[in-house]
């Protein structure tokens, strides 16, 4: 995998894969009623947007996670 230093998206690593998939691992845990609500630390997609995406999901549930605690 190589690291993508390109592309930013605030606290979370980037990388793509030798088959060229896109992964993405957040440089911090969650805070723990996340993470018991299902945010996931490490997510993949089969390009940028998907990824994106999937990060943005994972932000969104931590979010509404740290409102309604």
């Amino acid at each position: 995998m190589t690291n993508d230093r390109g592309t930013a998206f605030a606290g979370w690593r980037i990388m793509r894969s030798d088959a060229g998939r896109f992964w993405a691992t957040r440089e911090r845990r969650f805070p723990q009623e996340a993470e018991d609500a299902g945010a996931l630390r490490t997510v993949d997609g089969d390009d940028l947007r998907e990824l994106c995406r999937s990060i943005a999901e994972q932000e969104s549930l931590a979010d509404t996670t740290a409102v309604t605690s």
